[in-house]
């Protein structure tokens, strides 16, 4: 290579994208070509949360509820506090919906998909732990169609698992919001003039500007905090 010249590069391999790469692709590129993204970030106190789900184990008869679990019960009040989200902007128009369809994210050999749990108000823990595992485990064995993603309002991303403390989530699109969790880790706090540690976790939420503001996704957040604070009265 001359001093002037570009860098060298060797093709080591190509990749052709899948089908459902494909898809994955199309509706990220829409997202972010029609949707005006923001996220706010808050940090959640998750001791009553892992509280619950170690309840859970006990109390709740032949499913064993996660702490992903026990998180839709506590956002589907959320969402029932702040229908706004629970919704899609399609057409110039803001359809807010009274079933709470939320897709949860599961990662697959071809990338990421979001099947949806259909009504997840209506749904006891059992039941959601039930469904969600359920799908998650249709998708993971490739035993599924389109329709198993269809129908979403909201959308739920767990990378906390995976040892992510905090991203930024892409809309589903036309939904107009989605939640994204990081790990639990446990810093040292001030509580009550003194120092100890408390488990925590990052949520951030993902919204499409053109339809609420900064303002209503924080409230969203606080409103979310608050229940999972009393997560036990989902076990």
């Amino acid at each position: 290579m001359s001093e002037d010249g570009p860098a060298e590069r060797t093709v080591r391999e190509k990749r052709s994208l899948t089908p459902m790469r494909k898809t994955i692709a199309n509706r990220l590129q829409e997202s972010y070509q029609e949707a005006v993204h923001v996220t706010v970030n808050r940090t959640i106190d998750a001791e009553e949360l892992l509280s619950a789900a170690n309840a859970a184990e006990k109390t709740v008869e032949n499913v064993d509820p996660t702490v992903t679990d026990i998180i839709l019960c506590a956002l589907s009040d959320a969402l029932s506090a702040h229908p706004a989200f629970n919704a899609t902007f399609e057409d110039g128009t803001h359809h807010l919906y009274e079933e709470q369809n939320v897709g949860v994210a599961v990662a697959i050999e071809d990338g990421l998909v979001t099947p949806v749990v259909a009504d997840i108000a209506s749904l006891s823990l059992s039941e959601m732990t039930t469904e969600r595992r359920r799908l998650t485990e249709r998708v993971q064995a490739g035993d599924y169609t389109m329709s198993t993603f269809k129908g979403g309002t909201f959308t739920i991303s767990n990378l906390g698992p995976l040892g992510v403390d905090s991203f930024n989530p892409v809309i589903n699109p036309p939904e107009i919001a989605i939640l994204g969790l990081g790990r639990i880790n446990e810093p040292a706090v001030a509580v009550d003039e003194d120092v100890t540690f408390r488990r925590q976790m990052t949520a951030s939420l993902s919204f499409d500007h053109r339809v609420v503001d900064g303002a209503d996704a924080a409230r969203f957040l606080e409103t979310l905090a608050d229940y999972l604070a009393n997560a036990s009265q989902y076990v």
